[in-house]
Parts: structure tokens; sequence; C-alpha cells
């Protein structure tokens, strides 16, 4: 299985009286975001599946990404892919979604700089995940313990 991850593009900030879930993408996040898929596609990036977090800010970003790839399916939501999810959890998510050749995770710090690692059998490793980046981690396997291997790391083109 080809696995992505992609942080959520910049969204606007927090006001007083919003809720974090509705805080959507900025027209800069959007545009940027654009860029650095179209740049991943160069790569043969692409989805046969694509889960998203439930908040706002992924949910656009993952519609964004499927626009830019052609998908023609339906968004997963999965609320392991909250800020605050378990990695765990997550990966419980990937096992089980095993037979998808290309998945797609839409999501958010700090779940994704500490998903990196715990996906590459190095849970220490910790990664500077900047808003719209992209990563590419290959998996033959899915034992309780993932033992991804890293193809490629695209941060966001700024």
């Amino acid at each position: 299985m080809k696995l992505y991850l992609i942080r959520h593009g910049i969204s606007e900030e927090a006001r007083e009286g919003m809720n974090d879930e509705d805080r959507q993408l900025t027209n800069e996040g959007r545009q940027e975001l654009i860029s650095t898929l179209r740049s991943a596609r160069a790569t043969g990036f692409d989805a046969t599946l694509i889960l998203t977090s439930p908040l706002v800010r992924a949910v656009q970003t993952a519609e964004i990404a499927a626009r830019e790839l052609g998908y023609r399916h339906e968004l997963v939501p999965s609320r392991a892919l909250i800020p605050e999810g378990r990695i765990s959890d997550v990966w419980e998510e990937i096992r089980t979604h095993r037979d998808e050749k290309e998945l797609l995770l839409a999501s958010h710090n700090p779940l994704c700089a500490s998903l990196v690692g715990y996906l590459l059998g190095t849970p220490r490793l910790t990664v500077r995940f900047r808003k719209g980046a992209i990563l590419r981690v290959d998996f033959e396997s899915f034992g309780p313990e993932p033992r991804g291997v890293l193809q490629w790391f695209l941060p966001p083109l700024r």
C-alpha cells in the first residue's frame, strides 16, 4: 500500500466564540495546497480511498485533494484523524483498509508530526509537519506494529 498523509492547509485563526472544528481554510491555504498537490502528482500521487478528519479544514483539504486527483468516490470521515487522535487508532484504521492500493489521510498536528515516526517503526522520531505538507509511506505488511518505508516528504511550496 502507498499511504499518503496530508496536513490541512493554512486555516483561519480561531476567533472568540468560534468552535475549533469550524475553522476553514484561507484563500492562501487553498492556493498553497493546490500548488503542493500538483507537484506531488508528478511523483504519481493518487488515491483509491480518502479518509479525513471530520474537522472542516481537514475536510476542505481532502476535497481539494480529491478534485486535484480526479477522485470520484465519497470522502470517508474518521475520528481517528482528529488533532488529538491516538496514533494506534490511526494504525488500526489503516489496517482496516489494507486492501486499498493508495490511501490518503487528511489530518492535523500534533497527530501528523508524531504519526510519521510511529509508521516508520521509530516512535521517537518527530517531523516538522507544516500545514499543507504531504508525505508517502509504503507498507508491504500490516502487523500489530507498523514498519513503513518513507518514500518522500513534500513540504508546502511557499
